[in-house]
């Protein structure tokens, strides 16, 4: 279909922004979030990306958006609010909850504010899901973003609610995966 017949059609269909997200048990979710985040980057889009559930400096993709050119970088902000460690419900503590509640914070003013065009709520799932953020407020949230922002939740077990709210749902499933013969984590690969 080409441009000039889609604007006939819908004129602002390039302008609208979508909710999406991308869940499961495979890997690859917040891979593909950060691949949307240097493609609106190449498109000089304003990109925030709060990395809940994940702190500390050891991630590829950091140092990757570290070096960016400057024209590009100035568009970025990246923000990780969570420890340096993996959270699960079993060992969650009081400053898990601080530190996604400050990201959380951040992200509904950002949304509010209209700062970006490209929201990444990366592991946000994973913080709903641990009652780290409350769904309904998140939903409360999402429903209300701006028309052409476009927000990106990613990580395992996406609430119903969320779900039922995203214009685009990815479930990643795993098939078959080298960590199940004991192969642990790659630097450059799974970080």
């Amino acid at each position: 279909m080409t441009d000039n017949f889609q604007n006939l059609i819908n004129p602002d269909w390039a302008k609208h922004g979508y909710i999406q997200v991308y869940t499961g048990d495979g890997k690859g979710k917040t891979t593909a979030s950060l691949g949307l985040a240097m493609r609106a980057l190449g498109r000089l889009w304003k990109v925030l990306i709060i990395m809940f559930t994940k702190g500390g400096n050891d991630y590829g993709e950091l140092n990757s958006f570290r070096n960016l050119s400057p024209e590009i970088s100035k568009n970025l902000t990246i923000v990780q609010a969570g420890l340096d460690r993996i959270v699960y419900s079993d060992n969650k503590c009081e400053d898990d909850t601080k530190e996604i509640k400050k990201g959380w914070e951040l992200a509904k003013n950002a949304i509010k504010n209209d700062e970006y065009n490209l929201i990444i709520l990366d592991e946000a799932n994973i913080a709903i899901d641990l009652g780290l953020i409350d769904v309904e407020e998140a939903v409360e949230t999402l429903k209300n973003k701006p028309e052409d922002m476009e927000i990106v939740l990613t990580g395992r077990n996406a609430h119903p609610k969320i779900v039922e709210l995203a214009h685009l749902v990815s479930k990643i499933t795993p098939v078959k995966h080298y960590w199940d013969k004991g192969i642990s984590a790659r630097k450059g690969i799974e970080y």
